[in-house]
């Protein structure tokens, strides 16, 4: 064979054998062969990671990763709003998974000035999930176990949807904290699940991710339903300080619902658990 076609086949090989994908950014992430040592800088991207086959290849993580079981014993290297480079480094990834609006991505070029490739995650809707997973998979050469967890997430959703169609949409406040009053917009994915179950978030206009939001709003919309996702696992006390104000639909209707934060905020596999159960009690509504 001539040297140009030899060098011509060479360089396809070398092209078919690299790996590329995009980030939420639109950024091109390439690695020359599989990731085998990954650090996630979040504890969905943590979750996420076990999701698409390749928890094996965690070798760092932030504080709260704690699901699965498994990824409680992964190395910490900071927090997710405060981590240690030193820390990243001493793990020598050849992937870091920086989440968009959670980390400070002022520390960005210093990981690619060390040869670092980085992918930054930023879930805003559903279908974002399944696209992660795979996107995962495919750089950590996990595809089979990551396309198995995309699609099973998908019939899934699909599921949902069929079931819990609605015409009539229910105004739903979705509090995640109390004092300040906090919500979350209609750039949060929760958004996409309330709608999902039949029902519009009350605040699903405001300009901010998370919004801190007066008393007054809420009274002023007045939501048929409240759901309260706290910090912690225990209900929280303050969905009943909206019993004070008994003109409010979801009080009349005794529509005060609770449902675990990890279920609802970490965009994962889980988060449909955390669908199923809204909109159960949204369904409950209709009756």
């Amino acid at each position: 064979m001539p040297f140009l076609a030899l060098l011509t086949c060479y360089h396809c090989n070398a092209l078919a054998t690299a790996i590329e994908v995009s980030d939420s950014t639109g950024r091109k992430v390439q690695l020359k062969q599989a990731a085998e040592r990954i650090v996630a800088l979040s504890p969905h991207s943590v979750e996420n990671v076990f999701s698409a086959g390749a928890g094996a290849k965690l070798v760092g993580a932030v504080s709260y990763s704690d699901y699965p079981e498994a990824a409680r014993n992964v190395p910490r290297v900071g927090s997710y709003q405060s981590w240690s480079i030193e820390s990243i480094i001493a793990q020598q990834p050849d992937l870091v998974l920086m989440w968009g609006s959670g980390n400070s991505l002022e520390s960005l070029p210093a990981l690619e000035r060390l040869g670092i490739t980085v992918y930054i995650s930023e879930l805003r809707t559903l279908q974002d999930i399944p696209r992660t997973l795979r996107a995962i998979g495919t750089l950590a050469d996990t595809v089979e176990a990551s396309e198995r967890s995309a699609q099973e997430f998908e019939q899934t959703l699909a599921s949902l949807k069929s079931t819990y169609r609605r015409q009539h949409q229910l105004k739903v406040f979705y509090q995640v904290w109390n004092s300040p009053l906090q919500t979350l917009s209609g750039e949060h994915m929760i958004s996409d699940v309330i709608a999902l179950c039949g029902g519009q978030n009350l605040f699903f206009d405001a300009a901010q991710l998370a919004p801190r939001v007066s008393l007054e709003s809420v009274l002023e919309r007045n939501p048929d339903v409240i759901v309260a996702s706290g910090m912690d696992a225990a209900r929280p006390e303050w969905l009943d300080e909206w019993r004070a104000y008994p003109s409010i639909e979801a009080v009349k209707n005794e529509a005060l619902f609770f449902i675990h934060p990890d279920l609802l905020q970490r965009p994962t596999m889980r988060l449909l658990q955390g669908a199923q159960q809204l909109c159960e009690q949204l369904a409950t509504l209709a009756q």
